[in-house]
Protein backbone atom coordinates (compact mmCIF):
# COMPACT_ATOMS: atom_id res chain seq x y z
CA UNK A 1 0.00 0.00 0.00
CA UNK A 2 1.49 3.74 -0.54
CA UNK A 3 1.39 6.60 0.90
CA UNK A 4 -2.59 7.79 1.10
CA UNK A 5 -4.79 8.46 4.40
CA UNK A 6 -8.69 7.78 4.07
CA UNK A 7 -11.14 9.68 5.65
CA UNK A 8 -13.08 6.99 7.55
CA UNK A 9 -13.97 4.79 10.25
CA UNK A 10 -11.77 2.71 12.97
CA UNK A 11 -13.21 -0.55 13.93
CA UNK A 12 -11.42 -3.68 15.39
CA UNK A 13 -10.49 -4.88 12.17
CA UNK A 14 -9.79 -2.21 9.45
CA UNK A 15 -10.59 1.14 8.66
CA UNK A 16 -13.82 1.59 6.81
CA UNK A 17 -13.53 4.36 3.87
CA UNK A 18 -16.14 7.20 4.08
CA UNK A 19 -14.56 8.93 1.27
CA UNK A 20 -11.98 8.52 -1.52
CA UNK A 21 -7.95 8.92 -0.63
CA UNK A 22 -6.74 11.65 0.38
CA UNK A 23 -3.38 13.20 0.56
CA UNK A 24 -1.21 12.01 3.09
CA UNK A 25 0.55 13.47 5.98
CA UNK A 26 4.25 14.47 5.75
CA UNK A 27 4.42 11.76 8.74
CA UNK A 28 3.11 9.19 7.03
CA UNK A 29 4.87 9.74 3.52
CA UNK A 30 8.08 9.94 5.19
CA UNK A 31 7.25 6.78 7.08
CA UNK A 32 6.40 4.91 4.20
CA UNK A 33 9.55 5.51 2.38
CA UNK A 34 11.68 4.95 5.23
CA UNK A 35 9.69 1.44 5.42
CA UNK A 36 10.52 0.96 1.81
CA UNK A 37 14.46 1.60 1.93
CA UNK A 38 15.09 -0.65 5.06
CA UNK A 39 12.96 -3.44 3.40
CA UNK A 40 14.92 -2.82 -0.25
CA UNK A 41 17.90 -3.25 2.25
CA UNK A 42 16.52 -6.07 3.79
CA UNK A 43 17.08 -5.10 6.87
CA UNK A 44 14.80 -5.39 10.40
CA UNK A 45 12.91 -3.04 12.19
CA UNK A 46 15.60 -3.97 15.08
CA UNK A 47 18.37 -3.92 13.12
CA UNK A 48 17.70 0.08 11.72
CA UNK A 49 16.34 0.90 15.50
CA UNK A 50 19.54 -0.22 16.80
CA UNK A 51 21.74 1.49 14.51
CA UNK A 52 19.43 4.67 14.88
CA UNK A 53 19.62 4.64 18.46
CA UNK A 54 15.87 4.25 18.42
CA UNK A 55 13.13 1.38 20.39
CA UNK A 56 11.88 -0.83 17.78
CA UNK A 57 8.10 0.29 18.66
CA UNK A 58 9.43 4.29 18.24
CA UNK A 59 10.53 3.12 14.72
CA UNK A 60 7.75 0.85 13.90
CA UNK A 61 5.24 3.95 14.63
CA UNK A 62 7.65 6.66 12.76
CA UNK A 63 7.13 4.18 9.28
CA UNK A 64 3.69 3.71 10.15
CA UNK A 65 3.01 7.48 9.95
CA UNK A 66 1.40 7.62 13.81
CA UNK A 67 4.81 9.30 15.21
CA UNK A 68 6.06 12.85 13.98
CA UNK A 69 9.46 12.52 14.88
CA UNK A 70 11.68 15.34 15.82
CA UNK A 71 14.76 16.29 13.12
CA UNK A 72 17.54 14.76 15.72
CA UNK A 73 15.33 11.38 15.15
CA UNK A 74 14.68 11.75 11.66
CA UNK A 75 18.40 12.26 10.65
CA UNK A 76 19.35 9.24 13.27
CA UNK A 77 16.84 7.09 11.44
CA UNK A 78 17.88 8.42 7.54
CA UNK A 79 21.17 8.00 8.75
CA UNK A 80 21.45 4.34 10.03
CA UNK A 81 19.98 3.60 6.72
CA UNK A 82 22.90 5.24 4.80
CA UNK A 83 20.59 8.08 3.45
CA UNK A 84 21.09 11.66 2.91
CA UNK A 85 18.50 14.08 3.92
CA UNK A 86 18.22 15.63 0.48
CA UNK A 87 17.63 11.46 -1.03
CA UNK A 88 15.26 11.30 1.64
CA UNK A 89 13.08 14.31 0.78
CA UNK A 90 13.48 13.78 -2.75
CA UNK A 91 12.01 10.35 -2.87
CA UNK A 92 8.84 11.78 -0.22
CA UNK A 93 8.55 14.64 -2.78
CA UNK A 94 8.30 12.49 -5.54
CA UNK A 95 5.95 10.55 -4.12
CA UNK A 96 3.49 13.40 -3.07
CA UNK A 97 3.72 14.54 -6.12
CA UNK A 98 2.41 10.73 -8.40
CA UNK A 99 -0.80 11.18 -5.88
CA UNK A 100 -3.70 12.11 -7.89
CA UNK A 101 -7.17 12.79 -6.44
CA UNK A 102 -8.17 15.68 -4.01
CA UNK A 103 -5.76 17.39 -1.49
CA UNK A 104 -6.68 18.31 1.85
CA UNK A 105 -5.50 21.73 2.99
CA UNK A 106 -5.30 22.48 6.96
CA UNK A 107 -6.86 25.49 8.01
Amino acid sequence: MGPASYVGVMTADNVVPLRSPVEPLWREAVGHTLREERQAQERTLADVAQSAGVSVQYLSEIERGFKEPSSEILGAVHGALGLRLVDLTTRVSRSLGAIRGPVALAA
